[in-house]
């Protein structure tokens, strides 16, 4: 029976562990995996703009040995004449081995994985999920600290539209002693449904502030996000917001000297590039790291030893 991954709760906690093992293997041992997808192919429906999460699934199959096909906006695809994702989602089925699709309207991967005979992947589906940034997050948050329990977590920015946040929260929550520390404006909480549904219901310790610097030397990580312009109806409101916290390396004064600093990306301007050279600043390795449990993810869907 096929897997697809549209949710990080998809994956039990053995089954993430299981992704950041073989992710680490392949750092370890990459010419092992290099025809493991040999003659495979993955498609990448990209339904909306993408650089790193359609670049990073494009390199994971290749360094696996695997061909990809697919799309990088809904404009050079059929869903331009009209075509639904369901149909889409079938007829790629016919040429493709597994699918990664990013789509702007939240539940369009689940539905094309209702109807796709291969494995998908979801890339993105607007404000929803994102869960493979999520096993990035973990990937790196492992490399770096060495553990996933046992930490201070500091979400900072847009916690409301942030999809990568609403993930990674449900991603760690799972793991023991982990304490979130969620930082933004008022008028970007946390969603109600992540508070109570995640949080307060799995009695995950957790609080909440509008000051970064109140906050710095309490953590073990700094998830750091963009206030994105695209979840925003009202334009006015966006250009209030996108400033509201930017990462300096004055800010990072009280920080401890093991911090670990993450961002999804793309960074507009809410990460100073004086803190670039910081060494606490990982989301340059959290990129690569992106690649690697990709593989292994395509790995595990596709049943390849």
């Amino acid at each position: 029976m096929k897997r697809d991954l549209i949710d990080i709760t998809d994956l039990s906690v053995r089954e993430i562990d299981e992704l950041i093992a073989t992710a680490e293997d392949i750092i370890a041992y990459p010419e092992e995996y290099r025809e493991k997808c040999r003659y495979k192919k993955l498609a990448t429906l990209f339904y909306e703009p993408s650089t790193r999460t359609r670049l990073s699934f494009e390199s994971a199959m290749y360094e696996l040995g695997g061909q990809v096909l697919g799309f990088s906006e809904a404009q050079s695809s059929s869903a331009a004449k009209g075509e639904s994702v369901a149909d889409t989602a079938r007829t790629v089925s016919c040429f493709a081995d597994i699918i990664a699709m990013r789509h702007p309207k939240e539940g369009a991967p689940l539905v094309a994985s209702t109807k796709a005979s291969v494995p998908v992947i979801n890339a993105g589906d607007g404000g929803h999920h994102h869960p493979t940034q999520t096993l990035t997050d973990l990937l790196t948050i492992k490399r770096e600290k060495g553990r996933l329990g046992d930490l201070v977590v500091g979400c900072c920015g847009d916690l409301k539209f942030g999809r990568t946040v609403h993930s990674l929260i449900g991603a760690m929550s799972r793991y023991d002693n982990v304490r979130f520390t969620l930082i933004s404006p008022e008028e970007l909480r946390v969603p109600e449904s992540v508070r109570s549904e995640l949080l307060e219901r799995e009695g995950i310790s957790f609080r909440e502030t509008t000051s970064l610097e109140e906050a710095m030397p309490e953590l073990d990580i700094l998830y750091m996000t963009r206030v994105q312009r695209e979840r925003f109806f009202n334009e006015d409101d966006y250009v209030r917001l996108k400033d509201s916290y930017i990462l300096t390396p004055e800010k990072l004064r009280t920080a401890k000297p093991d911090l670990a600093i993450l961002h999804p990306l793309p960074r507009v301007n809410e990460i100073s590039i004086a803190v670039d050279d910081d060494p606490r600043a990982c989301y340059f390795r959290q990129v690569l790291n992106g690649k690697f449990i990709r593989m292994a993810l395509i790995l595990k869907l596709l049943e390849v030893e």
